[in-house]
């Protein structure tokens, strides 16, 4: 997004932190590409969204701090390293905007959020609830995040909303173990019969003022929106729904964000990376209006759907 490259930052209200590891990918690999295809297509994000006022980057101080130093081989001490680098951050800045890579280092993201503010609610945005159990031997697999999350008590589960879950499941009853610990699953068909303000406000009431960290793994939309991810869901969003309903984002009190699972050899068009760089600006955005003392919209426009 043309911000400036700054390795060890201090100070900053968000840090922007590439994470390429697609180590604990259960289907298509690739996502290790996803922070640099994400770089590629950002710097069409440089102008200030219509009808909302002062720019992103007027109101809050964001820096591009690289890439995570991840490796390939080994899932455990992937975890590691990104939990302890992504803990760095937060002891210096106020939050951090993890591009991915698998949905399996959300996991680490969380690790670092819990650590500074407590278990946090959870805004979840995929065709999958990654509450899985491990298998093949792959404790971190990209399925598992949010079940660990919970296990390790990182999440206020009666605050976490899982939104756009669809599709095919090793077993009939893999939505319990979410449903069964108190977190809210909307479905892609309940999404598409409740509409994004309907959702947005049980977003809203469901987490309320506390710490949230937003979680969006690409599949969540539908292919045609997103051909380059590892597990393609077709009944997905649309990309307009998608970014009207990040816009409650601002509603509530964001302490972290992460865009998930971009695989750009799937999308020769580069379709996904530049919704993904989309979507990562709307959550900057959104954090400003959060947390910014200035107002990002004019009277004008109504920033969030109601």
């Amino acid at each position: 997004m043309r911000l400036p490259l700054d390795p060890e930052p201090r100070g900053k209200d968000v840090a922007v932190i590439g994470a390429p590891y697609d180590g604990g990918t259960s289907y298509r690999p690739g996502a290790r590409f996803g922070p640099r295809a994400i770089r590629a297509e950002s710097g069409l994000i440089h102008g200030i969204g219509i009808d909302r006022g002062p720019g992103t980057f007027d109101l809050i101080d964001c820096v591009d701090a690289g890439d995570i130093d991840l490796t390939p081989f080994n899932m455990h001490i992937a975890m590691e390293t990104a939990s302890l680098h992504l803990t760095r951050l937060l002891d210096h800045n106020g939050a951090f905007l993890m591009l991915g890579g698998d949905h399996s280092l959300t996991l680490a993201a969380l690790r670092a959020v819990a650590g500074k503010h407590g278990p946090v609610a959870v805004l979840h945005l995929d065709a999958h609830s990654d509450t899985n159990p491990a298998f093949y031997g792959g404790e971190y697999h990209h399925g598992t995040p949010f079940r660990h999350g919970i296990e390790e008590k990182l999440i206020d589960a009666g605050a976490m909303v899982q939104i756009g879950i669809r599709g095919h499941n090793p077993r009939p009853d893999s939505l319990d173990y979410a449903r069964g610990h108190g977190v809210r699953v909307v479905t892609a068909d309940e999404f598409a019969d409740t509409g994004v303000r309907g959702v947005a406000e049980l977003v809203r009431e469901r987490v309320g003022r506390r710490p949230v960290y937003v979680s969006v793994d690409v599949d969540v939309l539908d292919p045609a929106f997103a051909p380059g991810t590892g597990t393609p869901a077709p009944g997905g969003l649309t990309s307009r729904e998608l970014l009207g309903l990040l816009r409650c984002v601002g509603d509530l009190n964001p302490v972290g964000f992460d865009v998930m699972e971009v695989a750009p050899a799937y999308d020769h068009a580069g379709i996904t990376a530049v919704v993904a760089t989309e979507i990562g600006a709307e959550l900057l955005h959104q954090y400003a209006r959060a947390h910014a003392p200035a107002p990002t919209t004019n009277e004008n426009t109504r920033e969030t759907p109601r």
